[in-house]
């Protein structure tokens, strides 16, 4: 859910079609590092 509704507010705020790419990148990637940030904070 977090994948899709990222991409989908990257892909509208893309001005060109490699944004667009560009945004579609950061949708798959910034999971990961909210996961990574959240583990960190609580200490796992």
């Amino acid at each position: 859910m977090g994948f899709i509704g990222a991409a989908i507010y990257f892909i509208m705020n893309a001005t060109s079609f490699w944004t667009g790419v560009l945004g579609f990148l950061k949708a798959l990637v910034w999971p990961a590092f909210l996961v990574f940030e959240l583990f960190r904070y609580i200490g796992v």
